[in-house]
Parts: structure tokens; C-alpha cells; sequence
């Protein structure tokens, strides 16, 4: 992060405050993330089994580690081989909408 362009941001995780500094640039990846944990950390403490904020973010961050490494491992989601899928079939319907307003 750029210090010179640093601001701090007030986000809730699991109904607590915190104050994180990030650029603006980071931002909407940083709002993201902390989407993505305060939801998991409420799913874990919903089922009931976990109680102590300590145990909740320890186990939180166990199963984020364990979808990080089987994306990694290739048994799961390959968000790379999932964007440039997404690229490719951009290209052909450009390509094909090119073709479309040449023989019209």
C-alpha cells in the first residue's frame, strides 16, 4: 500500500468495529473482503457449535486457507482459467457482432 495515498476505513466483522488503513484504490477489493469474512464468521457462529470470537476467527480462517488451497491444488474453482473462458467468449461475440453489422 502507498502510504502517501492511505486513508483508514471504518468496516464491522461479526458486529465489531475496526479501523483499517487502505488507498482508495484498494478499497473496493478491502469492502469485498470484508463482505466475504464478516459473512463466513456470522455462518460460523450461527451453527451454534462456536462461541468465543477468538475460536470463530481461527476457524474462519481455517476454511478461507482451505479454499485457497484447493483452488490452488486444482480441485477447486480456477478463477484464472475461469476468466480468460470469460475473455475468449467475449472475443467471439465481438467478433460476431462485427460480422452481424457488416452484412447489414
Amino acid at each position: 500500500m502507498s502510504s502517501d495515498s492511505e486513508r483508514t476505513l471504518d468496516v464491522t466483522i461479526l458486529d465489531r468495529e475496526f479501523r483499517v488503513s487502505c488507498s482508495e484504490v484498494e478499497r473496493p477489493e478491502l469492502l469485498d473482503a470484508v463482505a466475504y469474512l464478516d459473512k463466513k464468521m456470522h455462518e460460523i457462529r450461527d451453527i451454534g457449535k462456536v462461541t468465543s470470537i477468538e475460536r470463530i476467527a481461527i476457524m474462519c480462517a481455517l476454511n478461507m486457507a482451505h479454499e485457497l488451497l484447493t483452488t490452488r491444488l486444482g480441485t477447486g474453482f480456477d478463477m484464472s482459467e475461469f476468466k480468460r473462458r470469460m475473455n475468449s467468449m467475449e472475443a467471439t461475440i465481438d467478433a460476431l457482432l462485427t460480422e452481424q453489422k457488416e452484412l447489414l
